[in-house]
């Protein structure tokens, strides 16, 4: 099951998160036809991820940033630009372009740095967007866990979509990434970032909940953003009559 869409519409044009999703793809397709061995991609890998050895030793500091625009495969990157198309937009929509940059930055760092605590000794790069859009469901879950995701299942010779809340979604989500994060599963994903992004990414939220009214916001657009046509209805007496001709 994966989420493919949410009816959760935003009031602004979400410029910021199409600025990651193209950055995102342009970085991977850059390397990706560049490098001319596997030997080379791995090497690039290690220069612009984030390898924990390294930044224990005081190296590598710019691999907190930079490991965020880097996949190792295509659906690798499918998948994490599937998330930031759902869920990012409604985020950017309630805390504004230059806020929401600097959240889903600062979420990707906090979301490493508990990878890194995790496992300081591991000598590999990590890579992906996985921490930062973390982040950005946790802040989704936050500001509206009512709102209706529609869901993918796929059900071995047939498929069919349900529309599910997205405190269940997100919820399941989380709950699967902590069981493969507590298991200590050898799959290569960094689970301990996947839980530290949603984690900071639910808390670095809360002043966003809070200037919104808090469980009234919740109550109020029953997990949608407030638009000023919804916030100010136009009174049917005040709209004016069009001559019919």
């Amino acid at each position: 099951m994966f989420p493919i869409r949410d009816h959760n519409p935003s009031g602004r044009a979400p410029y910021v998160t199409y600025a990651l999703l193209a950055v995102n793809i342009a970085v991977f397709l850059f390397y990706w036809f560049s490098q001319p061995s596997e030997f080379a991609l791995a090497k690039f890998y290690y220069t612009w991820g984030l390898v924990p050895a390294w930044l224990m030793q005081g190296d590598g500091y710019s691999g907190l940033i930079t490991h965020m625009f880097l996949h190792g495969g295509w659906m690798h990157l499918a998948g994490n630009m599937l998330f930031l198309w759902i869920f990012g937009d409604n985020l950017e929509d309630q805390m504004g372009h230059v806020s929401y940059l600097l959240f889903y930055l600062a979420c990707g760092v906090l979301a490493a740095g508990l990878q890194v605590a995790g496992d300081p000794g591991f000598d590999g790069p990590l890579i992906g967007a996985s921490g930062a859009i973390a982040g950005v469901l946790g802040g989704y879950l936050v500001l509206f866990p009512r709102a209706k995701i529609d869901v993918l299942f796929i059900f071995v010779i047939f498929f069919r979509v349900f529309s599910i809340p997205a405190w269940v979604v997100l919820g399941v989500w989380f709950a699967v990434q902590s069981f493969n994060g507590y298991s200590a599963t050898e799959d290569g994903v960094a689970y301990l970032a996947h839980i530290g992004g949603f984690i900071a990414g639910a808390v670095l939220v809360l002043p966003v909940l809070m200037r919104r009214g808090g469980a009234g916001f919740w109550a109020q657009n029953r997990g949608k953003p407030p638009h000023p046509a919804a916030e100010y209805p136009v009174s049917p007496s005040r709209i004016p009559r069009v001559p019919k001709r």
